[in-house]
């Protein structure tokens, strides 16, 4: 049966659980990268269990947003989920209900919940491509991510009460771009409500709408753009952005100000007026 999907009992949890593919999907690597130019692509490829999350796939996530960060080449990165109906729905619950646990153990934050860009402090823009539901741990892509762009037949939904787990990591996250009513209700609700893509971006969690099956042609369209520009500059001031939530406006400011001051000695900072004075393109270092 099927982990998850509308009509059916979504696989979304915490962060990833135990469970194996099915057979029919046993050939196929649960999580696929690839780079394309600039750009690399990171594809949760469990359609037949709707994406949800297995033991196995810790590893390959982990490793995928190092090799982001680690690659000079790759500027920006996408995620986004295998087939037409499902970006991710989380923990395979099945798995749990024959093991009795996820795979996250007793460590803090930052060690067991790798499928979130932000908690790992991937410094490289993040954009995710939902192209289907996007359940419990699935969230972790959604919540933390730098742009979201979504087809029109998204929909958001957190299933971790009705599963009798607590909504915690992903629901927290989800408190910055949503309204705190929302995200309760998501919360509480559990299985019983649904955010659609439409509401979803007329509160803020989603940044684009875009036909189904457009998702990754949109996410690529905007990931370009972002690669044309300074690396080391787009780099810190996302994490100036992302730095400020949380603090008082002076303190965030002041932060802010002391890695724009940072960046005046990178040769991008003299690289840019100069190319746009002699009306070339500009020729970035790649850190």
């Amino acid at each position: 049966m099927t982990a998850g999907g509308p009509g059916g009992r979504p696989g979304g949890g915490p962060g990833g659980g135990p469970g194996a593919g099915s057979a029919e999907g046993a050939a196929e690597p649960e999580v696929v990268f690839e780079q394309r130019g600039q750009v690399a692509i990171l594809r949760l490829n469990r359609p037949h269990r709707a994406n949800s999350l297995t033991p196995g796939m810790r590893d390959l996530v982990a490793d995928a947003w190092r090799r982001v960060d680690e690659d000079p080449q790759c500027r920006v990165v996408i995620v986004t989920g295998s087939g037409p109906r499902h970006f991710c729905t989380g923990v395979d619950v099945q798995a749990v209900a024959a093991s009795g646990r996820t795979t996250s153990g007793n460590g803090h934050v930052r060690d067991e919940v790798i499928w979130s860009p932000l908690v790992r402090g991937v410094k490289k823009p993040v954009i995710c491509a939902v192209n289907g539901l996007a359940a419990g741990g699935g969230l972790h892509f959604v919540a933390d991510a730098d742009i979201v762009v979504a087809g029109q037949h998204a929909e958001f939904m957190d299933t971790h009460t009705s599963i009798g787990m607590v909504g915690a990591v992903e629901n927290i996250g989800l408190t910055r771009r949503l309204p705190i009513g929302t995200v309760l209700r998501m919360t509480l609700e559990g299985r019983g409500f649904r955010l659609s893509a439409e509401r979803a971006y007329v509160l803020g969690l989603v940044d684009e709408l875009c036909p189904p099956g457009a998702e990754l042609e949109r996410a690529l369209a905007i990931a370009e753009n972002i690669a044309k520009n300074s690396p080391r500059a787009s780099q810190l001031s996302k994490l100036a952005i992302w730095s400020s939530i949380g603090q008082p406006h002076e303190q965030a400011a002041e932060y802010g100000w002391a890695l724009a001051r940072l960046h005046w000695s990178h040769p991008d900072f003299t690289e840019g007026p100069k190319a746009f004075s002699e009306r070339r393109e500009p020729r970035w270092q790649d850190d």
